[in-house]
Order: structure tokens, then sequence, then C-alpha cells
């Protein structure tokens, strides 16, 4: 799955023996017949996938089933989200355990029977739709985990916050959306938990293996877009003009020294990458402007913003010295996604018992982000990789997360499921 380092596993491995034993109570499991309900689930919402921000049908289906079940419900947060408020019948802490809704602007190509049909326009474009990153099976597993909790709740010391978040992916353009945006609407000012938790599928690790890994697991994904202005000419000419083009080639090399040179990368790795360089309409003409538009991956707080400022001083600087101008615009985007240590540490038991402890592996860093980083900043994080590739697969060569052939193992969804119960139970164990 996520590629593992066998030195930290050992380490880790034996640091757990000494706290597995104050977890000795068998966990929670769910029947067979709750494993089909969430096999069911995820498998309608599958064929009815949305984009984010507009995930209304899978947003219903979410509501009325914790309606039902007698919880708290509210909908209609950061325009689709819906959360659910159990509460236990003994004191103890909240726990938020959170599941993303949205799908991909993806054609399926998969052979499955229940696979996605569905057609819609994605910026100006018609294109298919798909859950390529398994987010409907996020939302199927919350859904089975709120059906476990809720029949326990005559037990249950504390309460549970079930949050279903759209727009993980990102809002339309011109729209706010996903965690930022919920975080915004007030969920945690109101419910107040004291940790939060979450699970991703992941094609690269086979079934039933979680990946996980303490400090910072995500990276964080930033844009950024820089306009270099010069002075049109004749290319037979270029001293009767300023030339952007040749400013934008020096920009894009000079920020490589930004990682190699500016910052401390024994504290975290970091990538700037351009993917768009836009200019000119003949071969002989010099135009006034050329449009790049590029990414920051990095996994230190202190380090983003220093790239942020020597990404512009950088552009600034260098087209200056070849008489343009650079107008540099950052979007910040997903913070780093950080795993609590403390926390995590409290919580390795519970996943060692859940899949079994050969099967909780540390994994390497993972230079994708996630949106789940907005709500660990706010309160202690857990954030873990569910592998879903079946065993007979070399899970390394499986169609990725956000692929037109990404399939899922429907036999790992049990281990997801009683890995968001068991977190809840465990947290408020170790909480007394």
């Amino acid at each position: 799955m996520v590629k593992l380092s066998i030195q930290r596993l050992a380490l880790f491995a034996a640091a757990s023996l000494l706290t597995t034993t104050a977890y000795a109570q068998t966990p929670v499991s769910i029947s067979a017949e709750l494993e089909q309900k969430v096999i069911d689930w995820r498998r309608d919402i599958h064929q009815h996938p949305e984009l984010g921000n507009r995930e209304f049908r899978t947003a219903k289906l979410v509501a009325e089933h914790l309606e039902k079940l007698g919880l708290e419900v509210e909908t209609g947060i950061a325009y689709t989200g819906v959360v659910g408020f159990l509460k236990g019948s003994k004191p103890g802490p909240t726990v938020a355990l959170r599941a993303d809704m949205d799908a991909l602007p993806v054609t399926e190509r998969t052979d499955v029977s229940f696979a996605s049909k569905v057609v819609t326009e994605y910026r100006g474009k018609e294109v298919g739709v798909m859950h390529a990153c398994g987010h409907d099976i996020h939302v199927a597993m919350l859904m089975g985990a709120a059906e476990q909790l809720a029949a326990m709740r005559d037990e249950l010391a504390g309460n549970v916050l079930f949050i279903f978040q759209p727009a993980e992916e990102g809002a339309p353009p011109g729209e706010e959306g996903g965690a930022e945006l919920m975080l915004k609407e007030g969920i945690f000012n109101k419910y107040k938990p004291e940790a939060v938790f979450g699970i991703h599928v992941w094609s690269a690790g086979n079934t039933g293996y979680i990946g996980y890994r303490e400090g910072p697991l995500m990276a964080s994904s930033d844009r950024f877009e820089i306009f270099v202005k010069g002075r049109q000419t004749h290319g037979s000419r270029p001293w009767a003009g300023i030339d952007p083009i040749v400013a934008a080639g020096q920009i894009i090399t000079n920020t490589q020294s930004i990682v190699a040179r500016q910052i401390d990368i024994s504290k975290a790795p970091a990538v700037i990458s351009f993917g768009v360089v836009e200019g000119g309409v003949r071969n002989n003409i010099i135009p006034d402007q050329v449009y790049l538009e590029g990414t920051i991956r990095n996994f230190d707080m202190d380090n983003r913003a220093k790239i942020f400022k020597h990404l512009a001083t950088t552009a600034e600087m260098t087209a200056k010295a070849s008489g343009a101008e650079a107008d540099v615009h950052i979007h910040e985007g997903y913070p780093v996604t950080i795993n609590n240590p403390e926390l995590t540490r409290k919580m390795l038991p519970t996943m060692q018992r859940v899949a079994g402890a050969d099967k909780v592996l540390v994994g390497d860093l993972v230079t994708g982000a996630e949106d789940f980083s907005f709500y660990a900043l706010e309160v202690p994080g857990l954030f873990v990789f569910l592998g879903v590739t079946p065993p007979e697969q070399d899970a390394l060569k499986a169609p990725s997360n956000h692929s037109p052939y990404f399939y899922a193992d429907e036999a790992a969804f049990k281990t997801g499921t009683e890995l968001f119960i068991n977190w809840v139970l465990d947290y408020a164990n170790t909480s007394k």
C-alpha cells in the first residue's frame, strides 16, 4: 500500500506492545446484516454520483438514515453537508467522525454491475461522473457506524458528531466549500468535539490493511499564478521590446532553487511544479505577456509560509532583471494533514485489534492533499488509509484513486466501519 519503512514499523510495533494490554477487550464487530447494508448503500451511491456542492441526493439519503436512528440532524451546511449528533447515555467526550460525499468528473470504465452512467456539465463541458476516489465508500461506512453506535447509545459514554461533508475535491468556481466552509459555518463551535477521525480508502493497499503515520501525513496543496509582463515587438528585433518568454523561462528555472537552497528540507520535503505555460500566438512575434501556473506541495506549515514568500520574491526579481514584471498570486488550498502524535499512539492499539496487528503499517508521506486537514488544525485528528485492492492483486499496480478503472474490494468495508465504531468507544475509555 503506502510505501512502508521497515525500521519505523519495527519501532512502532515494539512500542505498541507496551500499550496493547490496555485494550484487552474484544473490539465491537458489525453483523453480516449491517455489513450488507453498507455494501448496498455504497452501490446505490456509486450509481448516483454527484459533484461537489451538488450532493443533493446523497445528502437526502444520509439525513433520512440518521433521522431514523434518532439522531439530531442538521442539513444544508456548506450547501449540502449533513451532520448527525448522537448523545450517549453516560458522560464522556464528544468525538467527530468524518466522511466526504462528492464524486469526480471522471467517466467510469469499470465493469461492475453498479457502474455510474451519470453525465453532467462541468466547467462548460459534458463529462461523466464517478466515485473514482471512494467517497461513496466513506459515506456508506460512516452510515454503518452511525447505525451500530446508535444501537449502543445506552452504553455509550459521551457523544458522537457524524460529519458528512461535501466538496472535498474542491468547490465549483466562485463557490466556497468543503471542510473549511463547514467549520466556518460553526459545526465545531456548536458541538465542540475533542478529537476527529477520518478514513480514506486507498487502491495502493490490499484489502483490510491500514496505513497510518504520526505527524504530517499528507501535503499541503496550494496553487500559484504568475503573470510575466513584457513589451511586444517583432521577433527579429527583440531589443525593441521586453521578452516575457525568456523571463518566464528564467523564473521557472530560478524557482527550483527555492526548495534546493532556501528551505530547510531536513524538516520536510517540498515540491514546486509548473503545470501551465501560456504565451504568444505567432513564431515571429514576441508577446506582451506569459502566463504561468503551478502547484506547491509541502509537509511543514512554517516552510509553507517561507515558500510563498520566496516564490514571490524570486519571480519578481528575476523578471525585473530582464526588464519585465512578474505579478504573483498564491491561492492557498489545503493545509498539511497532520495526525496528532498523542492521539495516534493512543488509537494504535484500536487499529491493531480491528484490522490485526500485522495489517497496521506505518506509511511514507503522501504528496496528495486532503481537506480533513482543516479539522485537524482545530482539534487533535487522526486520518488513515484503508486498503481496498483484492489480496490476490499487486496493489502497487492497481488502478489508482481518481482512475476511471478504480475498483474497491467490498470485503474491506467491514474493517473501515468497525474502525470508526471502535475509535469512538476506545477514545471514551481512554479519556476517563
